[in-house]
């Protein structure tokens, strides 16, 4: 059986955090389109290089490297290369990097695959810019409009980035991948979360992307004097909010699942002054969960409770949908071929859903997609002292290998699914 060689794993792995590596803090500032960023991906073209693999920048930054026959269906292995501010060095590069060392080990073997493979650097996953840029242009979710608009939080315009990396910001539109190019997406990640390493499980095999809603949330009463006013005349907006937190625990009791999120993340309180009762605070509301029914239950919950909340307290209840984005669930053949390569490699795993949005949420609906995790030591990530153990690193990319070989070496894999 090849085997992959952790060695240069973590060799590789080392390597790319270096671009945005920060000494102080010792994070990673690899935001989109940055220089660090672009960087990166030139570092991951000049490895496609060195493998002999045709190579490219597609429109919208993602870094494509293939190797395989002309004229079918691509066995695609992605993740991103960008990072959050002070992240960590494996969230999104162990993915792609893993996928750089199953053409390495094919290559030593000598295998020639029947498919191509395609290992993808995605770009700007992070939402730096409002989206996953790399993901939703090759799936054809990106519009004109949206790439004219969209900014960064301090205002920067995602044209402008572009441009000075040297893109053509409208090009993004090229970069659309049709279904039939496509014989199958895989993507390894770090779990992100604390489930795996607390239950000493090495696969967290993915059943889907858990769908988001986003609120901007206002409860309005009236600022007063937090000396004269007393308690039961107040219309206090702090207590209203606070009230609807202690509520959440039984809305997702009644309304959703143990995959159900609700989350209130930011919070600002109006004049914000110590001796004057809080007038009006501003608060968002996120709710998750792998079922869109489910999702809808919540957000009708919240809002009822909401509305009786605010008339116990005498305030104005005022709410805004940013957005709404849909669960996406992963494909049954491809989580079946991950279970089984799991089984036979002696790994332990569990079927899990995620929580986090990820490249593969947007291939979902797109062509047969799938995912996998390895654990994240205490759960941690986008921090400096996001880990993972490098023998999860080996195991991950190890069944990553056994599926993309299957997938793309044998005739019969996906064969009864219509796929050739």
């Amino acid at each position: 059986m090849p085997q992959v060689n952790i060695d240069r794993i973590e060799r590789d792995i080392t390597a790319i955090s270096r671009f945005g590596f920060n000494e102080s803090d010792r994070g990673v500032y690899r935001q989109g389109f940055s220089e660090a960023d672009m960087a990166a991906r030139q570092w991951l073209r000049e490895q496609f290089e060195k493998l002999g693999m045709e190579h490219r920048l597609d429109g919208a930054g993602n870094v494509i490297g293939r190797f395989g026959p002309a004229g079918k269906p691509a066995v695609m292995i992605a993740s991103h290369v960008d990072s959050v501010p002070a992240g960590g060095i494996f969230d999104g590069v162990l993915g792609v990097i893993a996928g750089l060392e199953c053409v390495r080990v094919l290559k030593e073997n000598g295998i020639e695959p029947g498919f191509p493979i395609e290992v993808i650097g995605t770009s700007e996953e992070e939402g730096r810019f409002g989206g996953m840029l790399g993901a939703q242009a090759m799936t054809g979710h990106v519009t004109l409009d949206w790439i004219d608009k969209a900014t960064d939080e301090r205002g920067y315009a995602l044209k402008d980035a572009m441009t000075a990396a040297g893109l053509n910001p409208h090009d993004a539109l090229h970069a659309y991948r049709r279904p039939e190019e496509i014989r199958a997406f895989l993507e390894l990640h770090v779990e992100q979360g604390p489930v795996l390493d607390t239950e000493r499980t090495t696969i967290g095999i993915v059943e889907g992307i858990s769908g988001v809603f986003k609120w901007n949330c206002r409860l309005i009463g009236k600022a007063d004097h937090a000396g004269t006013a007393p308690m039961d005349m107040r219309s206090d907006a702090l207590m209203g909010m606070v009230d609807f937190a202690h509520e959440i625990t039984r809305i997702i009791e009644e309304e959703g699942t143990d995959k159900s999120r609700i989350t209130i993340g930011h919070v600002a309180c109006k004049p914000g002054f110590p001796h004057t009762v809080p007038g009006e605070v501003d608060f968002t509301i996120v709710g998750r969960d792998l079922d869109n029914g489910v999702m809808e239950g919540l957000a009708n919950a919240c809002r009822r409770v909401l509305s009786a909340i605010a008339r116990r307290h005498k305030l104005k209840f005022e709410y805004e949908e940013m957005s709404w984005l849909k669960p996406a669930h992963c494909d049954r053949d491809l989580m079946e071929l991950i279970e089984r390569k799991t089984k036979e490699l002696g790994y332990s795993y569990k079927i899990m859903p995620s929580g986090a949005g990820h490249d593969v949420q947007f291939f979902c609906n797109h062509t047969r997609a799938a995912m996998f995790f390895v654990p994240s030591v205490h759960g941690i990530s986008h921090a400096p002292d996001e880990w993972t153990h490098w023998s999860d690193c080996e195991r991950g990319t190890q069944l990553l290998l056994e599926c993309v070989m299957e997938l793309a070496c044998e005739e019969r894999a996906l064969a009864g699914a219509g796929q050739s």
